[in-house]
């Protein structure tokens, strides 16, 4: 097993920036995890307070932990642009720089929080690309940002005065996913009960069953914190479609 932290330029955000990689031993190149953070941390937020890598090494599986600083996986107003980072240049990167496998059934993408809302988008708007996609605690209707972080909102959500409905907003994603025609990734959803984000996880999972799409849901007892997301991102793992 080895754990990497890069450095590494990037176009994308006009600067560099710092990825955590965990690789698990073997000569078969491993399918690949992007696990994604939430809006108080940063790459590190799941090594240091999860035992991902041992979760991960136990399932013969890489995961790659991006900075996302706190855009909310999108463009932002300043000219970082973490939606072109973590959906384009980094599995890229990652392809070519790390001995892992490739394809759509080998690469999976998960995240917490604004990193929840980040995998869904990566998975609805690319569902070529991604197997499965997994969501804790997603932070999915952004009104509560625009309320108590209006500077910041609309950093990430730009001429996006009214959230629902927007282009931003992943209910809209997932109508436009099932009348695509294309095949969707699996898709996983845990939030807790008492967590302030519950409701908003309850609404998209029952609009996602509408539309038709099979969900794997978890409503349990539990915060918006790291107890539960350790606990469940191991049952994220043991849910992933790993071949072997």
């Amino acid at each position: 097993m080895a754990t990497v932290t890069c450095r590494i330029p990037s176009a994308a955000l006009g600067q560099d920036t710092t990825i955590e990689v965990v690789l698990p031993n073997g000569n078969t190149p491993p399918p690949v995890l992007y696990l994604l953070h939430g809006l108080s941390d940063d790459q590190s937020g799941w090594t240091r307070r999860t035992s991902i890598e041992r979760y991960a090494i136990a399932h013969g599986l890489a995961v790659v932990m991006p900075c996302g600083g706190r855009s909310f996986y999108c463009n932002m107003t300043d000219g970082t642009r973490y939606w072109d980072f973590v959906g384009d240049e980094l599995p890229a990167f990652i392809e070519r720089t790390f001995q892992v496998a490739t394809g759509r059934a080998n690469t999976f993408v998960a995240g917490l929080s604004m990193g929840g809302y980040g995998a869904l988008k990566l998975a609805f708007k690319h569902p070529e690309r991604y197997a499965a996609a997994a969501a804790l605690s997603g932070a999915f209707i952004q009104d509560w940002l625009q309320q108590n972080h209006p500077g910041l909102y609309a950093a990430d959500f730009p001429d996006t005065p009214v959230f629902r409905d927007s282009l931003h907003d992943p209910f809209v994603w997932a109508e436009e996913l099932a009348k695509s025609g294309k095949e969707p990734p699996a898709l996983f959803m845990a939030t807790g009960t008492e967590d302030w984000l519950h409701e908003q996880s309850v609404e998209l999972h029952a609009h996602l069953e509408k539309l038709g799409f099979a969900v794997k849901w978890i409503s349990a007892p539990g915060n918006h914190d790291w107890l539960f997301w350790d606990t469940h991102i191991q049952e994220v793992l043991d849910w992933l479609p790993l071949k072997g």
